[in-house]
């Protein structure tokens, strides 16, 4: 897979799942724009990138604001010419019992995992119809909008919401030659997971294939659904988890 020449936006992309695909892409040739709501998160990981040798350019903003995402897609077009992928990766966890859920952390959940994705999809789509030469997109969902987990009910809905959103964009999006998919990782080792002692432990045991996803397993399947080799594939969702939604077992 080359993505010669190609550009790339990647949101919540300072560390993680996010910040490896900007690498690969970045690896494999392509352009990208790495954004993170924290400044020095993204600048550094932009850094790291550019010094292996890839064109990587830093944008902190939060990508739930409709300006900031406008801004986004301006910056990436004024400075590599053109807009060809994104890959609308930024989430919100906000765990906590459906039963005392508080309105703010519901509302903020919603602004980030749908708002932020839907209106990035939306002006990187015009961007890319104005360009007349097509473009793929990518939407993050989780296991979690394909199976119930204690303390998520926000987060779930939102993930299974934009699976919905990918299959139903098919529609309006391919006219232009864009295609858009979505991707349902399962438990992975990231920054984040590893400051809990247990859980590579925990999700060794209860995945099928006996280990967690690393950032690279994601990152591999993410770039194969941007790539030209998927040109044909729209309107779909791939879950990666090592089989843990064949079976389900609670890590609790």
């Amino acid at each position: 897979m080359s993505f010669q020449n190609r550009t790339a936006i990647v949101t919540g992309a300072g560390q993680g799942i996010g910040f490896e695909i900007c690498r690969q892409l970045a690896k494999q040739g392509a352009n990208v724009v790495l954004n993170d709501v924290d400044a020095s998160l993204a600048q550094t990981a932009a850094d790291s990138i550019q010094k292996e040798g890839g064109k990587c350019k830093s944008m902190a903003g939060d990508c739930s604001e409709f300006g900031f995402i406008q801004e986004m897609v301006r910056q990436a077009v004024n400075t590599y010419g053109q807009l060809d992928i994104v890959i609308a990766n930024a989430g919100i966890t906000l765990f906590g019992e459906f039963l005392t859920y508080q309105p703010e952390s519901f509302y903020r959940v919603l602004q980030v995992n749908l708002g932020g994705s839907f209106f990035l999809t939306q002006a990187a789509a015009n961007q890319m119809k104005q360009q007349k030469s097509g473009g793929s997109v990518l939407l993050m969902s989780s296991v979690t909008g394909h199976q119930a987990h204690q303390n998520l009910a926000a987060y779930g809905m939102t993930k299974a919401a934009l699976e919905m959103l990918a299959k139903n964009l098919v529609i309006e999006l391919s006219p232009y030659r864009i295609n858009i998919n979505a991707i349902a990782p399962g438990a992975t080792l990231t920054e984040r997971t590893l400051n809990d002692a247990s859980y590579e432990k925990t999700w060794s045991t209860i995945t099928p294939l006996g280990r967690p996803a690393t950032v690279s397993d994601i990152a591999n399947a993410a770039l194969f659904l941007v790539s030209e080799n998927a040109k044909h594939i729209t309107g779909q969702s791939l879950v990666v988890d090592g089989g843990w939604t064949s079976v389900s077992p609670s890590p609790f």
